[in-house]
Formats: C-alpha cells, structure tokens, sequence
C-alpha cells in the first residue's frame, strides 16, 4: 500500500513574517469505527504531522498525544461553554482536569473555546468572553499563558460585505462580543481563530465565484479579481476571506492581530447537487493549501505574514449528519488510507514519498470520448507536444484509441511543463497517478514509478466540439475563452476570468 506521507513542520504557536507558517490537522470521532487514540497518533507520526486540534480534551488521546513534540490545540466544546462562562471555578476546574494533568508532557499549545459560537450558539455569546477570560485566568495562576493561548474559533459568516476585502466589517450585531474579544487576543498576544472554507463560498455564489478561483488554481496576472480600493490582486477565495477578517478588525481599531485558520478544506464526496465535491477538487484544494501557506506569501494586505492553517479533517466522518459531503471532508479512511495522494511537487519536504518523478498524467476513467479526443488535439497542437510516437508503426500506436493516445499525449504535456500546478486538468478529462501507464515498448516520459492511488492535477482547460476520436489529429486546436465581468458590492470590486 502506498503510504500518504505529509512533512508539517514545527513552527512556533505564535506566527511572524520571521517564524513561518505551519499545517495542521483537525481530529473529528464521528466514525462508525474510530481508530484507538494509540491508532490515531501513530498514523500522525508515520505523517510527521506536528500539530493537531482536537475538538473537546479526551482523556485518552491527550494521554496519546504525551512525549510526541506534537503540538496540541485542545478545545473547550459548546455544551460545556455555558457553565464555564458562568463560573470561575467551574473554569479553573476544567483548565486543571483537562490541561494541568497533561502538561508538560503533552505539548498543549492553544485552548479553541467554544467552536463558532456566534452563529451555532448565540445564546451563549453574552457569557464567550467572560469564558475565554477565565480559562486565562487559570493559565495565570499556573504560570502557563505564556505556553498556552487562549481565542476562539469564528464562521467567516460573521463578516459581512466580505467583498471587496477592503470594505468588510464584522455584523456589527455582534460589536458588543467582538470588540472586547479582540481587547483580550490583543491583550494576551492570541490569534483570531477563523474557519475559512472556499467550498461553501463558491457552491452559495450560484456561479459568481468560478471553481478555479477557489481551487486556488493559477490565474494571470490581469485576470485577478482587483480591490479597487486598494488596488490589491487577489488569486483566489482564501486570501480573500483572510483578509477581509484582517480589515474587519482594521474596522474597529484592531491592527496588530494575528489570524491563524482553524478549519478549512474540501469535500471529497457529495450529493447529486453537488458536483464539484470531487477527489479531483479535494486534492487540488489541499495541496494547493499546502503549498500556499508553506510558500510563506501571506496575503495581499499582509505580505509574508504567515497564515498557518489547520485542514479539516484528518478522517472522513460518516456518522456526520447532513449531506454526503459533510461525511467526507476528511484525508484518510477510518483505517489511515489516504483518500487521495496530496500532489504537493514543489513543495519541499511536505510529501516524503515524493514521487515527482514518478508521478504521470492519465486519460481520466470514464471521460468523454469526444473531450478526450479535443485535448488530444490541443496538446498535439498548441499544447507542441511530440505526438510523433502515436503514428502509425511507432512505438505507442497500439493500442490504437482516443484513451491510449491521450494518456501519452497528457502525459508528455505534463511533463514537458516539469508537472507545474495546472498542467494536468484538461477540461477535466485528465487525471495525475503514481501509475506508470507504459507498455512493452511505448515508455512514458517520466517512466520508473511504482503502483500508487489516482490524483488530480490542477489548471489546464481545453476543450472543444470535436467528434473524431481513435487515431489522434495533429492539427492545431482552438479553446475558446470564457470570461466573467464581476462588480461586488459597490465599490467595484472587479474579477474577469479566463
């Protein structure tokens, strides 16, 4: 079985320009068959996953969790918020059940109170603050807040005119919580905690916000959506949402509070209604994530200001109620198998078994013949492939179809384009593997893999109404161009797409 193997790299709690950002993972047990905790850590080293969060402080995985190095958020969850939030003693109990008992040697680094409390439970937000002040103040008596931060994880729901970035604002509803909210993450030196998931933002924009603008796949340089504010570029959803929250606390006079993801990701599975719940687009979005957040860009607002982020999730949860996607955000089966092999070529040590050079661009099972016979064309033509081995009496002729033809055809594109971000999408027709798709004679460029699991690449879109198919046709291709004129809000927030 090949092994999904993701390098995280420690980064202190805090994050500077300086430090960088960090990856990690969000632990949900709504499974029918939850790995043991002993499980569950074992498959977070075998990943060199090095920080977690975790969504209530079980006993039993904090004890796992001891002598690893790996960082731990813990999480105070809803129904315990109330009581807490009324009771300083009820606070100092749970700091020292759930954190003095564990620490030092489980390496708890941040308390998450609550969980999207402003929107899944407002009637406990009179008492949120008061809640995240007395666990701090139980961190004081211990000598452990400079150790231990102490936010709470907000819906990005909460701010409102969210595009452009530069004229968002939290519901000003929620200005009594959020302002001396902010006075205690200033105060204490904590982050904003903030679930950004472009998923949603896309499947609510009824075709406003386009996939790949989400997918954080490649866009030129003149075809970013552009605050006209600020005349800052954004590339895709994510930056957007990240800043946004940065100007909406710009908004009440806070300027100086870092942001760190607690949730994001994408569906790997969904509904009929939702089709853009793919393998395909979960492992774009991942790894495009991934290697986003480890290339240490930041956003527009705030350039080299890491944003460390937490994926959500670890598992695919099936016992989750809702939709089918709501079952299958996770990166590993109850069993620790990968639900898709992370693409992350080019980003350093994060994949260990990195198999970027034996990595390949295939034919997608099922694909349309007549699109597979159009990107055929293209990668044949504009694409300046060398199909010259797909003749007749050459060595990859045999056998003689569309999917044979365009498995090698995508293939040589890939890699003639060093396997870039975008270079195996074809419309949708293509797909990446750890296969190695030659036969006797016909060898693949980038030939000498082994077996491996199906994944997707990212941005290339040709398409066409050709009908031919087989053999394939070595003349030029024209894509046609599709293209979006957006104005958000009222200040011109514009975005034209290819």
């Amino acid at each position: 079985m090949l092994l999904l193997y993701l390098f995280f790299l420690a980064a202190a709690a805090v994050v500077t320009a300086d430090e960088g950002a960090f990856i990690g993972v969000n632990i949900g047990t709504d499974l029918s068959d939850m790995p043991s905790p002993t499980q569950v850590v074992a498959l977070l080293k075998a990943q060199q996953i090095r920080h977690v969060r975790l969504y209530d402080a079980d006993r039993a995985m904090l004890l796992a969790l001891a002598n690893t190095g790996i960082r731990v958020t813990v999480s105070v969850p809803n129904d315990q918020l109330l009581g807490i939030g009324q009771s300083n003693a009820t606070a100092a109990n749970w700091v020292a059940r759930n954190i003095l008992g564990h620490v030092p040697a489980t390496n708890i680094t941040a308390i998450a109170v609550g969980s999207e409390v402003l929107t899944a439970l407002p009637n406990a937000a009179p008492v949120l603050v008061t809640a995240l002040r007395f666990i701090q103040s139980a961190l004081v008596a211990a000598n452990l807040d400079s150790q231990i931060k102490v936010s709470t994880p907000h819906s990005s729901s909460i701010i409102l005119d969210s595009f452009p970035p530069s004229q968002a604002f939290f519901n000003r509803s929620w200005d009594p919580v959020m302002v001396p909210l902010l006075k205690f993450l200033q105060t204490t030196g904590s982050h904003l905690m903030i679930n950004v998931y472009p998923y949603y933002d896309y499947m609510q924009s009824n075709g406003v916000i386009p996939l790949d603008y989400a997918l954080f796949r490649p866009l030129p340089p003149n075809k970013e959506a552009v605050d006209a504010n600020t005349l800052l570029h954004y590339t895709n959803v994510f930056d957007a949402i990240v800043d946004a929250a940065y100007f909406a606390m710009s908004y009440l006079n806070f300027t100086n509070i870092p942001i760190i993801v607690t949730e994001s990701g994408w569906p790997s599975k969904g509904d009929s209604n939702e089709r853009d719940a793919t393998l395909d687009n979960a492992n774009t979005y991942n790894s495009n994530l991934i290697r986003h957040v480890y290339n240490n860009t930041g956003t527009p607002k705030h350039p080299g200001i890491a944003i460390s982020t937490y994926i959500y999730e670890l598992y695919n949860e099936d016992l989750r109620p809702g939709s089918v996607s709501e079952k299958n955000w996770g990166l590993f089966d109850a069993n620790g198998v990968p639900v898709y092999i992370l693409h992350l070529t080019g980003s350093g040590t994060v994949l260990a078994n990195d198999t970027s050079n034996q990595t390949f661009c295939v034919a997608k099972e099922g694909a349309d013949p007549k699109m597979l016979q159009a990107a055929l064309d293209w990668a044949c033509g504009p694409g300046k492939v060398d199909c010259s081995p797909l003749l007749q009496g050459q060595p990859c002729y045999e056998p003689d179809n569309v999917v044979a033809h365009a498995t090698y055809a995508f293939d040589a594109y890939f890699h003639k384009m060093a396997m870039a971000s975008g270079t195996c999408y074809f419309n949708g027709v293509a797909t990446v593997t750890t296969t190695d798709p030659s036969h006797g004679s016909c060898i693949f460029p980038g030939s000498g893999g082994g077996n491996g699991t199906l994944t997707n690449g990212t941005l290339l879109a040709p398409s066409s109404n050709s009908t031919t198919s087989g053999c394939p046709s070595l003349h030029a291709y024209s894509a046609g161009v599709f293209m979006y004129s957006l104005i958000f809000g009222a200040l011109l927030w514009r975005a034209v797409f290819f």
